[in-house]
């Protein structure tokens, strides 16, 4: 697996055929710059990786992520509803926030049984007087017609808006069933052993992060070398 030398970063993506190609979204989504560890993702960078992959008709999209900023994550969206190729979305572990709207570019989403997906508004930092901040209000409202729009077209008649505003008004942390009974999901799959993205900075930008992924600090400190190696072994670099 070659190098990134222009961002020090290994490929998050890799030829798995003749016309088929992994793809793997395991870190947050981030703007373009500020990719601190090689497992995060910018729009950017999944367009560079994604050119590289060439003429492919099958991307098998592995995501598990916390999610991110918004904007990015809604190009890489679009830029996977675009490619001709099918897009088969595998959420191994977690698809929280903006990684939820990712998976929805899937054309067929597989969740393994334990796995998750959280749905919620849209929410940003801001400072100014109220006309700003009125403004400011206004541009997130947009942002989440956005976000459901992407859900709605994937759900079809399985999931009413009333019932998405519901979800998303309340920071919905859904499991592989619950997912697929709203149409945002297609087939469970059996339970793997997938580290869920989940830090104690999660837990501060979330508030119904389920008891079940929380662990001791200890081991969330571990998370990010673990999903490193779990992504080594998934491209072959691992040696053990």
């Amino acid at each position: 697996m070659k190098k990134n030398q222009a961002n020090n970063k290994y490929w998050s993506m890799k030829t798995s055929g003749d016309s088929s190609a992994d793809v793997f979204i395991f870190g947050e989504v981030v703007t373009s710059g500020y990719e601190w560890d090689e497992i995060d993702t910018s729009a950017a960078s999944f367009k560079q990786d994604l050119d590289l992959l060439g003429d492919m008709s099958v991307l098998n999209v592995h995501i598990n992520s916390p999610g991110g900023s918004v904007f990015e994550g809604v190009a890489i969206c679009s830029m996977l509803k675009q490619h001709k190729a099918f897009v088969n979305v595998y959420i191994d572990g977690l698809a929280a926030s903006i990684a939820s709207v990712i998976a929805m570019a899937g054309d067929a989403i597989f969740m393994p049984s334990n796995a998750m997906m959280m749905v919620h508004n849209p929410w940003t930092i801001a400072m100014g007087n109220a006309n700003e901040m009125r403004k400011q209000a206004d541009v997130l409202d947009k942002i989440s017609e956005s976000m459901k729009a992407s859900y709605l077209e994937k759900a079809g008649d399985k999931l009413t808006k009333e019932t998405l505003d519901s979800l998303m008004d309340n920071e919905t942390w859904l499991s592989a069933s619950e997912a697929v009974s709203y149409g945002l999901a297609d087939e469970i799959t059996a339970s793997n052993q997938a580290a869920a993205c989940v830090s104690s900075s999660l837990f501060s930008r979330y508030r119904n992060v389920p008891h079940a992924l929380k662990e001791p600090e200890s081991i969330n400190e571990k998370q990010p070398k673990l999903l490193n190696k779990k992504l080594q072994i998934l491209k072959g670099e691992f040696n053990r």
